[in-house]
């Protein structure tokens, strides 16, 4: 699902003026999507006796990848291009033990009044052709400043342990052969990610069965 992003990001960039606004507002936003997601872990142990989420890891963007990222797609190294075209500025990671947990957590995201999903990729459901697989959303959030309020954009990635694991793989691969991976390489790490995704099914078969004999005790 892609939204029209045009005017929500006319706005944003008229409000960012420099690298250091922009750092402050991404660092903000992702204060603020850590705090909901500690509250919505905490509420789900008290409640289901059960944490859902195993770590998250979050950051801000390097000014050189950002301007990496201009080039590559055509585009000037601006402030407003920044704002307009780069929509992993802030990123955050969650990650989870089962992929039951992945649309649980996505779910709880999007109920919260004051974030807006964006956009949605589910590479769990539709793969790449690499084998990547976890699960996407761009949300927007209002951070409150002195004078003004400014919305910005978060990307927020849920995948499982196993998940994280191959893609941490895969990234290494990819930077290590510049993107130019032998193909026996790339065909053994697509190879792995059926692995994986066989692993957490299973895993998770088993962690149903689990949860089945403990209500009926």
């Amino acid at each position: 699902m892609e939204l029209d992003l045009s005017n929500f990001d006319v706005k944003l960039s008229d409000d960012i003026n420099s690298w250091e606004e922009v750092n402050l507002l991404y660092n903000s936003a992702l204060k603020q999507i850590q705090t909901k997601i500690e509250i919505l872990n905490e509420e789900f142990q008290e409640v289901h006796r059960y944490n859902p989420i195993e770590h998250v890891k979050s950051r801000v963007k390097a000014p050189e990848s950002i301007v990496k990222k201009l080039k590559r797609n055509g585009y000037e190294s601006t402030i407003e291009n920044m704002v307009r075209y780069v929509n992993d500025i802030a990123g955050i990671r969650i990650i989870c033990s089962f992929t039951s947990d992945i649309y649980r957590i996505a779910e709880m995201i999007s109920n919260q009044k004051d974030i807006q999903v964006l956009t949605v990729k589910d590479y769990i459901m539709n793969p790449k052709q690499s084998g990547y697989r976890s699960y996407h959303m761009i949300v927007s959030l209002p951070v409150y400043l002195s004078d003004r309020i400014v919305n910005v954009k978060v990307e927020i990635q849920i995948r499982t342990v196993a998940m994280d694991f191959w893609a941490s793989l895969e990234h290494k691969i990819q930077y290590k052969f510049e993107g130019k991976a032998p193909q026996h390489i790339n065909s053994e790490l697509f190879e792995c990610a059926s692995m994986v995704a066989n692993l957490d099914e299973k895993m998770l078969q088993l962690n149903d069965e689990i949860l089945a004999v403990e209500a009926g005790e």
